[in-house]
């Protein structure tokens, strides 16, 4: 019945369609092929392997000798310096700051009105000592020193008046003193004569009466000479105190004149033709062209060690740099006080130095930030090597025969790019100054200057 499907369908039979079936024996000897086959494949490449071994080991005997050139020991290229034993006292700097070494602020002394002002009186103006820089109406101040000289002049007439009636007293008590003395010597015969009876009781008493009334002119013209003195005393008085009235009217004359003190610059002024002033508003403020300080501060380290060198940093000579751009200008200057506080919110002292401005065409100012620079303490017997030359806590290198050797020195202070030190080191000795990572004893060096040198 199947067949007759697969007829009717137009499919071949089963038993056309599967091959025949294999015996075991057959598949067996199929496996032991294959695995024989995978044998040789792996016996083949081993061996292709070994061959290239061996022929690669053959060729690298085989190769020729090549010469080896010699090894050279590397040198490095330096600079030196000559050390020199000597007293050094490094450099300080620091900065500070211009201000006026005098300055003042000139107020009007009497009241009036502004007639004239010097046409450099504006800020940042200069003027000479002596210009007039503000002038007051002078006319109620020179009518008083008129009215003064007058009431002088009056008393000092007065006063010759006063002296003439003294010497005219003096003259009526000497001319009373001798009629005194007339009168005293006829009372004196009269006492005389009446007792030989050649006078009477009566013309004695008239002589009494004489001498009591010369004794009382006399008394008078004491009195009246007295009187005239004190009058010469109380207008002598009156003389000195007019003489002070005009002093003064003279002096308020003088006063409504405004001069400069000294050769200056204005800072500020308050002072217009017609402006009414009263006594003392200010008018202008002045400080002196040709004196200046500066003042800088120095820590409390610093400080001590000046301190302890000499005892004192008053006259300590200074160098103060101005930088206009790039171009710096050089004063010298001289301490002169220290601050009358210790700068606590600046962590030191502050020292005011005299700048000297002799010399220098460029006019400095007050307000001008700048650099300064003094000696520190000096350190004897010391060297002075640059900051590439020191080595870790304590070692520099100096160059013998081309090798460096080291030396143990100490550091005693740093100086603007170079170092204070003392230890192994001898005068003349030649120092490596060019900083090398690999620098050790031995190392073998060439000195870029005595290389130069010997090319030329």
């Amino acid at each position: 019945m199947l067949q007759s499907l697969q007829k009717e369908s137009g499919q071949q039979p089963v038993s056309e369609v599967l091959p025949p079936p294999q015996s075991e024996e057959t598949r067996r000897s199929g496996r032991v092929l294959l695995v024989f086959k995978a044998m040789l494949q792996v016996l083949l490449a081993f061996a292709i392997l070994f061959g290239a071994v061996k022929g690669m080991n053959a060729l690298v005997a085989s190769k020729p000798d090549v010469p080896k050139r010699p090894i050279q020991e590397k040198s490095y290229a330096v600079e030196t310096i000559s050390v020199a034993r000597a007293d050094h006292a490094p450099r300080i700097n620091v900065f500070g700051e211009t201000m006026a070494g005098r300055e003042v602020e000139l107020r009007a002394l009497v009241a009036g009105e502004v007639i004239e002002v010097h046409p450099n009186l504006k800020a940042g103006g200069a003027v000479k000592q002596g210009d007039v820089l503000v002038a007051i109406d002078r006319f109620d101040y020179e009518g008083a020193v008129t009215e003064a000289e007058a009431n002088l002049a009056e008393a000092r007439a007065a006063l010759v008046e006063s002296e003439g009636r003294v010497e005219l007293e003096k003259a009526n008590m000497v001319r009373a003193r001798e009629q005194l003395e007339f009168a005293q010597r006829d009372l004196q015969r009269a006492e005389d004569l009446l007792g030989k009876g050649a006078v009477t009781e009566r013309t004695l008493d008239d002589r009494k009466l004489i001498v009591s009334q010369r004794q009382q002119s006399l008394e008078q013209s004491q009195n009246t000479l007295a009187l005239e003195a004190a009058r010469v005393d109380q207008q002598t008085a009156a003389i000195k105190r007019l003489e002070w009235r005009l002093q003064n009217a003279q002096r308020q004359l003088e006063n409504t004149i405004l001069t400069a003190p000294f050769d200056a610059i204005v800072r500020s002024e308050a002072a217009e033709l017609g402006r009414l002033v009263s006594v003392n508003d200010a008018i202008v403020s002045l400080y002196d062209s040709d004196a200046f300080e500066v003042r800088f501060t120095l820590s409390d380290n610093q400080y001590g060690r000046l301190l302890a060198e000499t005892g004192t940093v008053v006259g300590r000579p200074v160098e103060v740099t101005w930088y206009l751009g790039n171009e710096p200008v050089t004063f010298p200057a001289t301490v002169t006080r220290i601050g009358a506080d210790v700068a606590s919110n600046r962590g030191g002292v502050d020292l005011i130095a005299q700048i000297d401005t002799t010399g220098v065409d460029i006019p400095l100012r007050p307000g001008a930030f700048v650099e300064v620079a003094l000696s520190d303490r000096v350190y004897p017997q010391s060297f002075r090597v640059p900051e590439t030359a020191y080595y870790g806590g304590g070692t520099v290198y100096v160059v013998t025969d081309s090798r460096l050797e080291p030396r143990d020195v100490t550091s005693l202070a740093i100086d603007d790019g170079f170092i204070l030190v003392t230890g192994a080191l001898e005068n003349g000795e030649t120092l490596l100054t060019t900083r090398i990572p690999e620098a050790g004893e031995g190392l073998l060096v060439r000195d870029i200057a005595n290389s130069a040198a010997t090319a030329e």
